[in-house]
């Protein structure tokens, strides 16, 4: 080793034997070195000049262009595509769809007219979503339709992709294909002016999902008596899209995961979770079930021509006590039972009509009067929201409609009063604990529908 080096490790011992020893020593003199040079920069910015005293030079430049001649002849070379997008309707034939759509092509209706594929366009259910693009002169150069599948096993998962294309030697071929349905999640949301779907249908959202909406609420808000103009809501959902196109032949395409509804200026929380049992529901955001032992209504969603009160009665013109819940719906629309029990009665019963009365236990029973028809049979166990029935007219019946009664003891009480009272599912500690982590992902993605749904609003 050179005696050069020998020094320089020296040094080093010594200044390692120093801080060492004398830690305080050191960090105090740092920090007087740091303030030192803090103060210098601070002097040096105070002696520096106001931004405001500068001088500001004006810089004028003349931007050339072209003449407006050149401009408007580089335009007239710019091939021009148009595109359309429609939905079939039924009676449609070739030529009106596609005028319609902004498109007069004689070859193009003569193909579709004749070719078995290209039919498919105009043949079976209307509803179809086509698209289409044409030269500027209104010849089709390629259409796209897409559609329900044949093939009912296929319906919820798949659809068809029907393409007309004009090749380069002007003539059309077409060809069909079964491709897969996506999920997408959509956000959206709205404000109450008349009714539910009203808004709903003003903010572009499926109408499952303001049926959905409506069942995860209905604990906490009675649609048909306590809804107010200016009610909001913010909704995240899935919808199954056809290349990017939400489709419109699937009622149950639009599935809700998340909403939340201010209903008089309280805000209402559901999230759609499954447990570990793979039993699935909607909770509000502080874990507690929307759902309840009792549902509100026999059916998913419909209008109450008559409340549980006293009404002027249809048939007999006289006040009277009305102690059960009228629900106007369609002929045929399915009737569900509102908790798990067992069939007392299935038949017909005077005024009634065609009754189906369900044992709950405790002394409760629901009753269903004025069926279409009857699904069940008495001593049958059926589980909540299994189907008994369809609404009807039958026995003393003014029109379709169900008649609902809840009673207890054999005396009948108000059902929503019944519903909201019953007890909530809970979840168990470990499920809890996964739902909060969903919840919190949630309350951002409702925060962000609102946001969304405001800024469309102005």
């Amino acid at each position: 080793m050179g005696q050069l080096e020998r020094a320089a490790e020296a040094k080093l011992a010594r200044s390692a034997r120093f801080v060492h020893a004398h830690p305080r020593t050191l960090a105090s003199a740092v920090a007087i070195s740091l303030a030192c040079f803090g103060a210098a920069a601070w002097g040096i910015a105070q002696t520096a000049p106001d931004a405001a005293d500068l001088p500001r030079r004006l810089v004028t430049e003349i931007v050339a262009h072209d003449d407006v001649p050149s401009q408007l002849e580089a335009l007239a070379g710019h091939e021009l595509h148009l595109h359309r997008s429609e939905l079939t309707r039924a009676g449609d034939g070739a030529e009106s769809l596609l005028a319609r759509m902004g498109i007069v092509d004689a070859e193009a209706v003569a193909f579709v007219r004749r070719d078995a594929l290209a039919r498919k366009l105009i043949e079976g259910r209307a509803g179809k979503i086509v698209r289409a693009s044409a030269t500027r002169g209104g010849q089709l150069e390629e259409l796209t339709a897409r559609y329900a599948p044949a093939d009912s096993e296929l319906i919820a998962t798949h659809f068809e992709r029907l393409s007309i294309v004009r090749g380069d030697d002007g003539r059309f071929s077409a060809r069909v294909e079964t491709a897969p349905l996506a999920t997408t999640v959509r956000l959206g949301s709205g404000t109450i002016r008349s009714s539910l779907f009203g808004a709903t249908d003003e903010s572009g959202i499926p109408d499952a999902v303001a049926v959905q909406m409506a069942e995860a609420f209905s604990v906490d808000i009675d649609f048909h008596r306590e809804l107010r103009r200016g009610d909001t809501f913010s909704v995240v959902y899935e919808t199954l899209t056809a290349d990017g196109e939400p489709i419109t032949w699937n009622h149950a395409a639009g599935r809700m995961l998340a909403a939340e509804f201010v209903n008089k200026g309280e805000a209402h929380s559901a999230v759609w979770f499954r447990d570990e049992n793979g039993k699935s529901g909607f909770y509000g955001l502080d874990g507690k079930s929307k759902r309840r032992a009792f549902l509100t209504s026999p059916m998913e969603f419909s209008r109450v021509t008559s409340g549980f009160s006293m009404r002027m009665h249809p048939i007999l013109n006289q006040w009277r006590a009305h102690k059960g819940v009228d629900y106007g719906a369609p002929m045929g629309t399915p009737v569900r039972v509102v908790a798990q029990g067992t069939v007392k009665f299935a038949g017909r019963q005077n005024g009634y009509g065609n009754v189906v009365e369900v044992e709950h236990g405790n002394g409760k029973a629901t009753l269903y009067a004025h069926l279409s028809r009857i699904d069940v049979r008495v001593g049958q166990r059926i589980d909540q929201g299994e189907r008994v029935g369809a609404v009807g007219a039958t026995g003393w019946a003014t029109g379709p409609h169900l008649h609902f009664e809840f009673k207890v003891q054999g005396s009948q009480v108000d059902p929503l009063a019944m519903a909201k009272a019953s007890e909530a599912i809970e979840l168990s500690p470990a499920a809890r604990q996964r739902f909060a982590g969903i919840a919190q992902q949630i309350r951002g993605q409702l925060d962000a529908a609102a946001t969304v749904g405001a800024t469309l609003a102005e």
